[in-house]
């Protein structure tokens, strides 16, 4: 019989609606019922991709005596992470505070105040029924202890913060935060530090705008290394295309299988990036794979893009990636199937479990034809195995990163239909889960959540608004990315030129959690300084311009004693750094010459420019627009800082050479 989670949204919390344990989703009625029955809240966190949240589903929360322990000791609340990030940022706090450690499954117990008093991630089945049996035993006879412990943990992690007001880190930090990731610099195999290895994917973007400013073979580098590390190595799917979410080793070789969408959006951008930085082939193969995989596997019916593609399929973690020599015989026949293994690096004894090796592109193959036959026979062969399950809801916060990875790679390399696929998402996130000028984080099936947005998913929309309006110029993207930022200075700020990652009327847990650090995605809070240094190029804002610069002030210690955690502040502090730019190209839509001074702004430009497209006639509301006009009928375009423009140029050699002045 189905649990109260039947009738979630969430693919996570629908996993669970047939388990025997009785389970809650998040809200009052929850903690009403464990005030009323006077028993702990058991809060397990998770999301629908998590391979070891599957592990622990079938060891416990699929077990008939397990879930009678829970359902007579505990009201069971289930939340997915992905949905609720505030709920899970306030207890995992909590669990790295008391254990040093944290992950998915998170597991926590609490008082039915919410208040948490033992904490940790995932238990076997049998050291779980354990610890429900002592905890139930120390609630009964121990309550005071309890009590106590839960109102220290509250104390401890809600006392008043400050993070102090400041600016955004100048050169020298940022200087300074390059010499440092050289340090943590793996030049045998890319990346920074050891096993697990993850994608850096903001690092990549800071290395660079950091390059294109000091003209330093560094950081370029360490970009350019990290980056063909990556895209041969098995993160990479080298059959279809896209990213894992991590490597367990430290040569890429074995990813934990799962596929996020926010992951491969924050890649094709970086990617895009070295390509235009670097005009590199292989960077220009990743981006155009991952972009079409991104269609193809993660791509809704409504427009948007799911949340992640699971690790398992066949009970197995991986099953649909991996292959043995046997299975490449069987697909391929044997002189295809013996050439294939040595290009993708499968072995009789494997590099994974059980005798399965990930395939690796370590060299470009010799015979290009024969490659992209026997690639499509494997993708065919694999296309037969059970696919691995799709979470598919759509985050406000990863389409607008999606959106914003897709319109720069579409229009860059010359893919309108890239571009039309990241207006769609754009339309979606607008039409479905914008409600009374709010944004709601989550939709499926077309039909919104019940969350309300946070910090991330107004910062990385508007972000992904402003880089479409780069490259099409519509300013119903910008003015939609304004009412956002206005929302984010509104309903965000803290007192000190800062952000909370939830807005003041969400709803109030034991802790406003405020994070400035980079995850897996960018923070919040330097998510919206990229977003409003854009803003304020494109309007001439100085309210949102200084917002910008203020929200960057953490990005200053961050960079010199642990840069890896601001890769996407130091990003947008490059930009500030290089003014930022500012160019209005104006011209007919079909006047070629119109599309090369764009593509050429595109291309030139610092990262960050603040880029519009206009005819010349009218403004559009857009006032980087007013008052540039053609030149002698011409399409032209205008260079300018802080609105205070150069003469305008009509030739793209004309607009190179003002952009380089601009950069110096």
């Amino acid at each position: 019989m189905a649990n109260r989670l039947a009738e979630a949204t969430s693919l996570y919390l629908l996993q669970h609606a047939g388990n025997p344990v009785d389970w809650y989703p998040w809200g009052d009625a929850a903690f009403a019922e464990a005030r009323r029955r006077d028993v702990p809240v058991l809060l397990s966190v998770g999301y629908a991709a998590c391979h070891w949240c599957h592990v622990m589903a079938h060891e416990s929360f699929e077990d008939p005596a397990t879930a009678r322990m829970m359902n007579a000791g505990f009201v069971n609340v289930k939340v997915d992470r992905e949905e609720r990030p505030d709920v899970d940022a306030v207890y995992m706090e909590a669990t790295q505070a008391m254990t040093g450690q944290g992950g998915w499954p998170m597991t926590v117990f609490l008082t039915p105040d919410g208040a948490p008093f033992y904490c940790g991630t995932y238990f076997p089945r049998e050291h779980f029924q354990r610890l429900l049996q002592g905890v139930a035993r120390a609630w009964d006879e121990e309550r005071g202890g309890v009590l106590e412990q839960g109102r220290r943990v509250v104390e401890a992690l809600s006392g008043p913060r400050t993070l102090g007001r400041g600016r955004a880190p100048g050169a020298d930090a940022l200087d300074a935060a390059v010499e440092a990731l050289a340090a943590d610099f793996d030049p045998a195999h890319g990346g920074f530090g050891g096993a697990p290895k993850f994608p850096p994917s903001m690092l990549l973007s800071f290395l660079l705008a950091n390059h294109a400013r000091t003209g330093r073979d560094r950081p370029l580098a360490m970009a350019a290394r990290t980056a063909e590390a990556m895209a041969r190595g098995g993160i990479y799917d080298q059959l279809g295309g896209g990213f894992a979410r991590y490597s367990v080793d430290a040569r890429w070789v074995v990813p934990h299988f799962e596929k996020m969408l926010y992951d491969n959006a924050l890649l094709l951008r970086a990617y895009t990036r070295l390509w235009r930085t670097t005009g590199d082939p292989l960077a220009r193969r990743v981006v155009l794979e991952t972009a079409e995989w991104m269609i193809a596997d993660l791509g809704t019916d409504e427009g948007g893009f799911a949340s992640a593609l699971d690790a398992d399929s066949e009970g197995e973690e991986g099953r649909y990636y991996v292959w043995t020599p046997a299975e490449l015989r069987e697909a391929l026949g044997e002189d295809d199937a013996a050439w294939a293994a040595a290009l993708f690096g499968v072995t009789d004894e494997g590099t994974f479990e059980h005798g399965f090796s990930v395939l690796r592109l370590p060299a470009d193959p010799d015979d290009p034809d024969r490659y992209t036959r026997v690639r499509a026979a494997l993708l065919a062969a694999r296309a037969r195995r059970v696919r691995p399950a799709r979470d598919d809801k759509v985050v406000a916060a990863w389409n607008g990163l999606a959106v914003a990875g897709l319109a720069e790679a579409g229009a860059l390399l010359d893919r309108p239909d890239l571009v039309a696929r990241a207006e769609a998402a754009a339309d979606l996130v607008a039409r479905v889960h914008l409600r009374d000028g709010r944004l709601v984080r989550t939709s499926r099936d077309g039909s919104p959540g019940t969350s309300a947005g946070v910090l991330e998913d107004y910062a990385d929309l508007a972000e992904g608004l402003l880089a479409l309006h780069a490259v099409t110029g519509d300013p119903a993207r910008l003015e939609l990315a304004g009412r956002l930022l206005d929302t984010v200075l509104d309903r965000f700020a803290d007192d000190e030129g800062g952000f909370y990652d939830t807005a003041d009327d969400s709803e109030a847990l034991f802790n406003r959690p405020q994070d400035p650090t980079d995850g897996a995605t960018p923070s919040g809070r330097f998510a919206a300084a990229g977003a409003l240094l854009t803003y304020a190029g494109l309007t001439g804002s100085e309210r949102h311009r200084r917002a910008a610069d203020e929200a960057l002030a953490p990005a200053d210690p961050l960079a010199r004693k642990a840069p890896r955690a601001a890769g996407w502040g130091m990003a947008v502090a490059e930009t500030l750094l290089s003014g930022p730019l500012e160019i209005a190209v104006v011209g007919p839509a079909d006047d070629p010459a119109t599309a090369e001074l764009h593509r050429t702004a595109l291309m030139a430009a610092p990262l960050g420019t603040a880029v519009t497209l206009g005819d010349g006639a009218r403004d559009r509301g857009v006032p980087l627009l007013a008052g540039r006009p053609l030149v002698a009928g011409r399409p032209a375009a205008y260079v300018c800082q802080g609105f205070a423009c150069r003469l305008p140029v009509t030739t793209a050699g004309d607009l190179r050479e003002q952009i380089a002045v601009g950069r110096a």
